[in-house]
């Protein structure tokens, strides 16, 4: 990327999108504040929306590499707020995470992981990071979850689990993190403290159930593959959210008995999830679709909504369970867009331009 390109995407940030299709609600008395990687930029963008509106109020560059796009990939913010972290997809040839000081976007650390780390996760004292490993580079095999001591930066532990691993949660106690296999179409739960697997449960159609800890890494083939791209539990941590990428389906899984629940019907290309603190809505992102579906946890009725741009990527719910933000990445080069939706009227009620490709999504901070 050139020096120019760069700038000129810094300078044109903080644009508003006029589009006819945002509602109008009675406005938000808070101030929300999220953290968005582009990934064709190496920009990661800080996003306010507020009763002054919706905009991208500072873009922060990241990557070492000013002639090559290192692939600002994922984001997670302490529960603390001090510190945000942004997973760097691409190096020579494994990735990093970088620790970043919230509000004065400071380089603090870095870290080197795996083969394309993408999602991640922090145990609630931020202490210990767990990052997926996606591998998009060379023959398919099996990759791991890399734990991260966020103190001093230090990989503590590679934990192989699948082919692709994607997705990265762990329960409110910090004990247990979850991840999903797209290629290997499994759930796996791994011990932060053990640092080992200790279930698998297979998510192909059909097949759902309990694996041997034995069956590892082998490639899901055929039909009802779920391919699963994304993670999430309730406020209880008593169920999981896993979006089935290729049957057009969330799965609801209790997680004591390792068993489906229910099954949400979705659109094209359910991809990342979100559930309110409140435990009342879950929702989805429709990444062939250009929607997000937002369901009602008691009803399990649907709610689909438009975004402004295709692609659409990211979700994170504001700390009151009132707002969704949505990333969608867009075509070409057109920069791709944040969108809040109110979830209590179910409406789009604003929408920014970022960069380019935006795609992971944290939660820093509200303010009243």
């Amino acid at each position: 990327m050139t020096f120019g390109r760069r700038l000129l995407m810094i300078l044109g940030g903080a644009s508003l999108l006029a589009s006819p299709s945002v509602a109008q609600d009675n406005g938000p008395t808070a101030r929300y504040w999220v953290y968005v990687a582009n990934e064709s930029s190496d920009l990661v963008s800080r996003v306010r929306f507020g009763p002054d509106g919706l905009t991208e109020e500072k873009t922060i560059p990241v990557g070492a590499r000013p002639a090559d796009l290192d692939g600002a990939h994922g984001i997670a913010v302490a529960a603390n707020g001090k510190f945000w972290y942004v997973s760097i997809a691409h190096g020579a040839p494994y990735g990093s995470i970088w620790k970043m000081e919230s509000g004065t976007d400071v380089f603090v650390d870095s870290v080197t992981v795996g083969l394309f780390p993408a999602t991640m996760s922090l145990t609630p004292d931020a202490s210990s990071l767990f990052v997926v490993n996606f591998n998009l580079h060379g023959n398919i095999m099996p990759s791991w979850v890399s734990s991260v001591f966020t103190p001093f930066m230090n990989e503590t532990a590679q934990i192989e689990t699948c082919i692709m691993p994607h997705g990265s949660r762990i329960t409110r106690d910090g004990m247990t993190h979850y991840s999903t296999c797209m290629m290997s179409d499994q759930l796996v739960e791994i011990s932060t403290t053990g640092h080992r697997v200790t279930r698998r449960f297979r998510l192909t159609d059909g097949h759902e159930a309990l694996m041997d800890l034995a069956e590892t890494a082998n490639r899901a083939m055929g039909a009802g593959r779920c391919k699963p791209t994304w993670v999430v539990l309730d406020p209880e941590d008593e169920h999981l959210y896993v979006p089935c990428n290729g049957r057009k389906e969330v799965l609801e899984i209790d997680r004591s008995t390792m068993t489906v629940r229910r099954r949400f019907a979705t659109g094209a290309g359910p991809y990342n999830a979100d559930v309110s603190a409140d435990g009342r809505y879950l929702v989805v992102t429709l990444k062939g679709a250009q929607a997000v579906a937002v369901f009602d946890l008691e009803t399990g009725k649907e709610t689909r909504i438009e975004t402004s741009q295709p692609v659409t990527h990211g979700v994170v719910i504001s700390p009151d369970s009132r707002y969704a933000f949505v990333s969608n990445e867009a075509v070409g080069a057109t920069r791709g867009t944040v969108d809040v939706f109110d979830l209590a009227s179910k409406t789009r009620v604003a929408s920014v331009a970022v960069q380019y490709q935006p795609g992971g999504i944290g939660f820093w901070k509200m303010e009243q």
